[in-house]
């Protein structure tokens, strides 16, 4: 295992149709650290999508089997850092994110790192109801970790050990990591670190609506071990 110093951070991004988004983020992660691996993982995208990408990255990669946990797990095979970030195309993190994430992982014993989820420009009930899922999810971090796939840090030594994203889960798949993760390690909420998402999903579905989604799907997989949902509809 190299020492905490030294470790590398690739940052892999599946995206679909997401021209008015990825441009701005790969240019906040390229001003963040010149040593970042930017990994993209696009799944067919007839936008302008993989042309931005590649003015940013020379590691995009067109992969037409439709799943997120697919996308992501390919984009970990293809990485080389010791430290893997999953991150959505329309989120945005503070620029010393890199820094703050190679702190957490100077403790050995810690295996997934998470943080605030915060809405970009948002609408006062949408930043009230953000701060207070963010209250939650630092409290569960105790003793039920989860994650938000929007920005979630991994070990890849841990990562592979527990084989990767669960493919068959069309959503609900980056809680699912973040619990099997937590049986062999630690995953910790850096209360000093926050990322930005936009809100459009929120905007054209509803705030209910999504709620309504996010909370039957996670009491069917707690049950079950699956989700309601069987895909999670793109929004653009």
């Amino acid at each position: 295992m190299p020492r905490e110093g030294s470790l590398k951070i690739s940052v892999i991004i599946p995206t679909l149709q997401e021209g008015n988004y990825i441009g701005e983020t790969l240019s906040v992660l390229a001003k963040s650290s010149k040593n970042l691996e930017i990994i993209v993982v696009d799944g067919g995208s007839n936008d302008e999508t993989v042309d931005i990408a590649k003015k940013f990255t020379d590691k995009v990669y067109v992969f037409n089997e439709r799943g997120i946990g697919r996308a992501r797990n390919h984009g970990a095979c293809k990485a080389s850092g010791d430290i893997l970030i999953f991150m959505d195309a329309d989120v945005q993190p503070s620029t010393d994110f890199v820094e703050k994430i190679l702190s957490a992982f100077r403790d050995r014993n810690v295996v997934g790192v998470t943080c605030n989820v915060m809405p970009r420009d948002p609408r006062p009930p949408e930043a009230a109801f953000f701060r207070f899922y963010n209250f939650l999810l630092r409290f569960f971090a105790h003793f039920k970790p989860h994650s938000r796939g929007e920005f979630f840090a991994v070990r890849r030594e841990a990562f592979l050990k527990i084989g990767g994203f669960n493919e068959s889960l069309p959503c609900i798949e980056d809680h699912d990591l973040a619990l099997r993760l937590s049986k062999i390690g630690k995953i910790i909420f850096l209360k000093d670190l926050t990322v930005y998402e936009s809100m459009r999903r929120f905007r054209q579905m509803g705030f209910l609506k999504v709620l309504k989604l996010w909370i039957s799907n996670y009491i069917f997989y707690l049950l079950f071990n699956r989700t309601i949902s069987s895909s999670w509809k793109p929004v653009r």
